[in-house]
C-alpha cells in the first residue's frame, strides 16, 4: 500500500523539519580495521579475510595506527576536538553478515567530538552544520539476495554472505539535530554529504566513491509544529549513496510524516529504507542506543593520541575544498555560475590536474566542460571515468597552441585518443591530422582554387574582400581543414593582389 503524501510545499509551510545525518566513510587503508587482511575493493568473494574478519574463535584484533590518523584527520577537518584517550566499544545486535555478532565501535568515548562545518549551497549562500562527533568502527560484510526483485530480500529464496567488507575501517560521522532549513532542507543534506565527500578526497583518507558504497548516509527526518516545539519523532532511512536519493528520501519523509501528523496520527520510530523511485519502505522498528548493550571491548586498549602527534597531523591537512574553490575560482576567472557547474560536474580535480600540466585553466575548462562532458553525457558515464587524462588533454592543448592542430583536428585526434589509439601527438601522427603549415604547399592549393573560381579572383579586385571566403573554403576541403585558415586568407590576398 503506498503511503498518503502531502504537498511539499504545505508540508514545510505547516511544519518545521529537522533533519539528522550519520555518514559513514570507508577509510582508504592498506588492511582492515583490527585485523591483516586485504583491504580490497571487487575481489572474489570470501577471499580478503583473515580469522578475526569471519569472528573465529580465538582470534583477536589490533587496532589498525593507519585508520586511527585518518579518523583524526577528519576529526580536525571538521573543527572537532579530539579527544586525549578513548576506547573502542562492542555494539551487540545479529548482524548475518558479521560473524562475531556484534560490531567494534566506538559509543561514549569517540576519538572526535564537538565540530562544525560550513557548507555552501548551489545559490552561493551558506549554512553551518552541527557536528556531534566522529568515531571509528568496522563495516561488516555484504549480503546478495538470489531470487528476490532487484535484488532485494523480499522474494528472495537464499542469501550469499562476503566476508571480504567485514572489518573493513569506518568513520561515522554523526550530526547534532540540523534546524532552520525549512524548505530547503533536502537540498541541506544533498549538500552537507557533497562536501563530506569532498573533503574526504582531499584528506586522501578515502576514495569515497558513493557508487561503491564508500560513502553511504543514514538520513533522519522529523518534523514539529514550530521552531520553538520540541523536536517530533524521528525515521532514520538507511544507507544512501547517492545525492539525489539523499534529496529524496528528506523530501519524501517530510511529505509522508506531515500527512500523518495532519491526519492526527503518530510518526512510527523506525528505520525505512530508501527506494529506487524515490520512496522509502518501513524497516524494523527503531532501537535505542540501550538496547545494544554497549560496552567496552576487552580485547583492545584505549587510544591516547599524544598532542605532539595530533599537533603534526593538523600541520599536514591540505588546503580544504571550500578554500580551494575560492582560489582557483579567482586564478581561472570564473564566475559563481561557472564555478558551480564545474563543481557539479566533478570537473574540478580534473581540471585543477590539467591546469598543473601546463595549459591555463581557462583552456582545460574548456575541454572537460565542453568536448568531454558532451561525449560523457552521451556514454552515460562520470567525467572522471572518461579515457583520457589530465596530462593527454594537456598534451592536446599544446598542440592546439603550437599551432600544429587547429580545434577542429584537435577533436578528431581526442576521438583517436579516447579510442585507445595512443597520446595526441601519436594519434595526430598517425591519423595524418596536423596543420599543413609549408606555405608552398598551401600556394599550389590557393593558386588551384583560384584556377577553378576566376570569377571570384575578380570580384576580390573589385573590392569585394568578402568573396576570398569561397577560395578559404575550397582550400579548407582540399587540405581535409588542415590548413590554417587564417593564412591561407592572407596567401588568397597576396596572389590576388599581387
Amino acid at each position: 500500500m503506498s503511503d498518503t503524501l502531502m504537498d511539499f510545499d504545505e508540508a514545510v509551510r505547516r511544519y518545521d523539519p529537522v533533519l539528522g545525518l550519520e555518514v559513514h566513510v570507508e577509510l582508504g587503508t592498506a588492511t582492515k580495521m583490527f585485523d591483516a587482511a586485504p583491504n580490497v575493493f571487487g575481489a572474489q568473494p570470501n577471499t580478503m579475510v583473515t580469522p578475526t574478519s569471519v569472528g573465529l574463535p580465538g582470534a583477536l584484533p589490533v587496532v589498525n595506527a593507519r585508520g586511527v590518523e585518518y579518523a583524526i584527520r577528519i576529526g580536525l577537518a571538521l573543527g572537532c576536538e579530539i579527544a586525549q584517550s578513548c576506547r573502542f566499544a562492542r555494539k551487540n545486535y545479529f548482524y548475518p553478515d558479521l560473524a562475531k555478532d556484534f560490531q567494534t565501535s566506538q559509543s561514549d568515548e569517540p576519538i572526535a567530538y564537538d565540530g562544525a562545518l560550513e557548507i555552501e549551497m548551489e545559490d552561493g549562500s551558506f549554512f553551518t552544520i552541527p557536528i556531534e562527533r566522529a568515531h571509528m568502527e568496522e563495516d561488516a560484510g555484504k549480503n546478495t539476495h538470489i531470487g528476490g526483485a532487484d535484488g532485494r530480500i523480499e522474494g528472495a529464496s537464499h542469501s550469499l554472505v562476503d566476508y571480504n567488507r567485514a572489518g573493513v575501517p569506518l568513520v561515522e560521522i554523526v550530526t547534532r539535530p540540523i534546524e532552520g532549513t525549512g524548505a530547503r532542507a533536502p537540498q541541506v543534506a544533498a549538500a552537507y554529504v557533497r562536501t563530506l565527500r569532498d573533503i574526504f578526497r582531499a584528506l586522501g583518507v578515502s576514495e569515497a566513491r558513493m557508487e561503491r558504497g564508500n560513502v553511504r548516509a543514514d538520513v533522519n527526518v522529523s518534523l514539529r509544529e514550530s521552531p520553538d516545539a520540541p523536536l517530533g519523532t524521528r525515521t532514520e532511512t538507511k544507507n544512501v549513496n547517492t545525492f539525489r536519493g539523499i534529496e529524496q528520501v528528506v523530501r519524501y519523509e517530510i511529505q509522508r510524516q506531515a500527512a500523518i501528523l495532519a491526519a492526527g496520527g503518530e510518526v512510527l520510530q523506525e528505520t525505512r529504507h530508501g527506494q529506487a523511485d524515490g520512496t522509502t519502505r518501513a524497516g524494523r522498528v527503531k532501537s535505542d542506543a540501550d538496547d545494544y548493550r554497549y560496552f567496552p571491548e576487552p580485547d583492545l586498549v584505549p587510544v591516547a593520541p599524544s598532542r605532539e602527534w595530533v599537533e603534526e597531523i593538523r600541520a599536514g591537512l591540505p588546503e580544504m575544498p571550500a578554500a580551494k574553490r575560492r582560489r582557483l575560482k579567482a586564478e581561472w576567472g570564473l564566475s559563481d555560475t561557472e564555478m558551480r557547474d564545474v563543481v557539479n560536474a566533478g570537473a574540478l580535480e580534473l581540471i585543477e590536474a590539467t591546469a598543473a600540466a601546463g595549459i591555463t585553466g581557462q583552456a582545460a575548462r574548456k575541454w572537460w566542460m565542453g568536448e568531454l562532458s558532451r561525449r560523457a553525457k552521451e556514454q552515460e558515464t562520470a567525467l572522471e571515468d572518461m579515457a583520457v587524462t589530465p596530462e593527454q588533454i594537456a598534451e592536446l592543448q599544446g598542440l592546439v597552441d603550437s599551432g600544429r592542430l587547429t580545434d577542429k583536428l584537435a577533436r578528431q585526434v581526442l576521438e583517436g585518443v579516447l579510442a585507445g589509439e595512443g597520446d595526441p601527438e601519436a594519434v595526430a601522427a598517425a591519423r595524418g591530422l596536423e596543420v599543413v603549415s609549408d606555405d608552398s604547399a598551401l600556394l599550389a592549393a590557393v593558386d588551384e582554387a583560384l584556377a577553378a573560381n576566376p570569377d571570384v579572383a575578380d570580384k576580390i579586385r573589385g573590392g569585394k574582400v568578402q568573396a576570398a571566403g569561397a577560395i578559404v573554403g575550397a582550400v579548407m576541403k582540399a587540405t581535409r581543414s588542415q590548413a590554417d585558415a587564417k593564412r591561407v586568407r592572407e596567401l588568397v590576398m597576396e596572389r590576388v593582389q599581387g
